[in-house]
């Protein structure tokens, strides 16, 4: 007899005896396979995000409402007691009524408009609850034509409109005089609201306008680049843009200049005089280059305006320093002309001119701060405390060394300059009228830190390199712009600029370039990096017998604003060979930051120890 044959599929694995007798235990778990696992959740505790360890592992397969009581149940006796009352009540009557049929059943009838389709061991169907089955919005279809006389009909029955409503409050106030006075008040309460809701669109008119008007100047301002710079080496120009100047002005000079760090087209203008004997008034004015023709702010002040500041992060907040001692916060948000703040002799006033304001992050109780320096020697912290102006003295400037030994304590040198470290805001230098820069701390008011011989005359400016944290400027009043290393007693670079030179500024793009204005009507823009020895453009901005006060950079534009005595302010826009940047080799990206800018000035100054 032939033996069975067992019969395989050509992929079956050949196992051994041993490998077919191994037990192999399989395990049962309730975990669900659909379950996440990567859950994770805010600890408003700890104050981070973390997982979440154990997650819900149960899946519903099948969810089946019924409709059971409990009999023992408050709602199952109420049912049993009204299903007990209809029994007594018709149950004989049915029972004779309906003939009895013996050997048949009722057919049960199904109900076709009662159907529900549920799905089983399945995790298609999600269970949802019938609060979020809502209904969707209605809908409709519009369209509408706009023309003449459409508007012209909307127009007549709005006028008539109106012509109701004032014939019903003329019905309801029988009285003549009383008649009178409301409507004079209803006419006044819209004229007014008329004109409010016409100074936007006045405004947004009035910049169209000027925009039309000097296009060509916009044009130039956004794309014109000056070609001959290719031909003239290292040399650049300047480009006269717009000019701004404000009709009630006129008497008056541009004693301060002050960009806005938040919106890059508007500027802040301070007007006084430095004449002792010309003191009537003065007059804050912010211009945007949106618009050259007029003030958008106009403040007006009872002693000359000497300088201004504007908060970095809340750009409505301008500190204004004045000749005659006090200093004041204006909120650009108010519509009042009057100051918010204003500093009065028991309130730690100045007894004489504030040279200049610098704001200052909030204190340890975040109120808002900032530092004035004076003819009067005194370096003041001044604190804005709710409705008031707290003054704490920092430190007094010391005489100079030919006043006598008895009026030393009465006699200070006078503060005409004052700025911050920009990383270590608690360090600050002093320019004086006696052509000495301090360097002192906010946190160390005994004495200086340190002091510089600077200038033979009067020091008109002293300001830190915004990248390079060794390194500050100065200019004077006996021709000369120079440049500081901190750590060193002397001079790293000067520059003799032939006239009195009353303001200096750094570049916010690159740590080597700085321009300065004369007292002779020219610009001078230097960059170290080029050019060690001479100015790479000198021009004149202003006609003869004018002389330039002030000088700012834009933050964001390749621009520079000039203020003269005449009240004027003229902006100009520098040459691409003002503001070269290091050629990139190819395939090589130049890296960029302040580092790099950190990087080029110190290559400056070591080649000069």
């Amino acid at each position: 007899m032939q033996g069975k044959t067992l019969v395989k599929p050509p992929d079956q694995l050949d196992l051994t005896e041993e490998e077919l007798k191994e037990e192999i235990t399989r395990v049962l778990t309730a975990n669900n396979p659909n379950a996440p696992q990567n859950v994770v959740r805010y600890s408003f505790k700890e104050g981070c995000y973390k997982t979440i360890v154990f997650v819900d592992q149960m899946a519903i397969h099948f969810e089946l409402e019924g409709n059971l009581v409990h009999k023992e149940s408050d709602e199952g006796r109420r049912l049993m007691a009204k299903h007990t009352e209809r029994e007594d009540c018709g149950g004989d009557e049915r029972l004779e009524n309906v003939p009895i049929k013996p050997g048949k059943r009722e057919q049960k009838v199904t109900n076709q408009f009662n159907f529900i389709d549920r799905a089983s061991q399945t995790l298609n169907n999600l269970p949802r609850e019938i609060s979020c089955q809502t209904e969707p919005p209605p809908r409709a279809n519009f369209s509408a034509t706009a023309n003449q006389w459409e508007i012209y009909d909307f127009y007549v029955e709005e006028l008539q409109r109106r012509e109701k409503s004032k014939e019903k409050q003329e019905s309801q106030f029988p009285n003549k005089e009383e008649d009178r006075s409301k409507k004079k008040m209803i006419q006044a309460e819209a004229q007014s609201d008329d004109i409010s809701q016409l100074a936007k669109p006045a405004k947004i008119i009035e910049r169209m306008v000027n925009q039309n008007i000097f296009d060509e100047v916009a044009q130039d301002f956004m794309y014109f680049e000056d070609a001959a710079d290719e031909f003239r080496g290292e040399k650049g120009t300047l480009l006269p843009l717009w000019k701004f100047q404000y009709d009630k002005a006129k008497g008056l000079s541009v004693t301060a200049l002050c960009w806005n760090h938040i919106y890059s087209d508007l500027f802040a203008v301070g007007l006084g005089s430095y004449e002792f004997t010309q003191q009537e008034r003065g007059m804050l004015l912010f211009y945007t280059l949106k618009n050259p023709s007029f003030p958008e702010f106009i403040f007006n002040t009872d002693s000359g305006v000497m300088c201004v500041d504007i908060h970095e992060q809340l750009s409505y907040l301008v500190a204004v320093g004045l000749y005659d001692g006090c200093v004041s916060v204006y909120d650009l948000r108010k519509k009042s002309d009057q100051p918010m703040y204003n500093s009065i002799a028991s309130s730690g006033k100045h007894t004489g001119a504030v040279w200049q304001v610098k704001w200052q992050k909030d204190d340890l109780d975040s109120n808002h701060n900032f530092f004035s320096v004076s003819t009067d020697g005194r370096v003041v912290s001044w604190t804005l405390v709710k409705h008031e102006i707290v003054f704490t003295d920092i430190i007094k400037l010391p005489p100079v060394d030919k006043v006598p030994d008895d009026l030393k304590n009465v006699v200070a040198t006078a503060g005409t300059s004052l700025d911050f470290h920009k990383q270590k805001d608690h360090h600050f230098l002093v320019g004086t009228e006696a052509g000495k820069i301090h360097k002192g701390s906010k946190y160390y008011s005994s004495k200086f830190l340190e002091m510089y011989d600077a200038h033979f005359m009067t020091v008109s400016c002293v300001r830190w390199n915004p990248f390079h944290p060794n390194v500050f400027i100065s200019c004077g009043w006996d021709w000369m712009v120079k440049i500081w290393d901190h750590t060193i007693n002397s001079p790293v670079f000067t520059f003799e600029l032939k006239s009195s030179v009353t303001d200096v500024a750094w570049s916010p793009y690159s740590s080597t370039v700085f321009a300065a204005v004369t007292a002779d009507g020219k610009v001078h823009v230097f960059d170290l990096s080029i050019n060690k020895y001479e100015a790479l453009c000198q021009q004149k901005v202003v006609s003869k017998k004018t002389r330039l006060l002030h000088i700012e950079f834009n933050p964001v534009h390749p621009i520079i604003i000039v203020g003269d005595d005449r009240g004027r302010v003229i902006s100009l826009k520098l040459s691409p060979n003002l503001r070269k940047k290091p050629k990139e080799k190819k395939g090589q990206e130049l890296p960029k930051g302040p580092e790099v800018e950190i990087a080029k000035m110190e290559q400056l100054l070591s080649s000069l120890r």
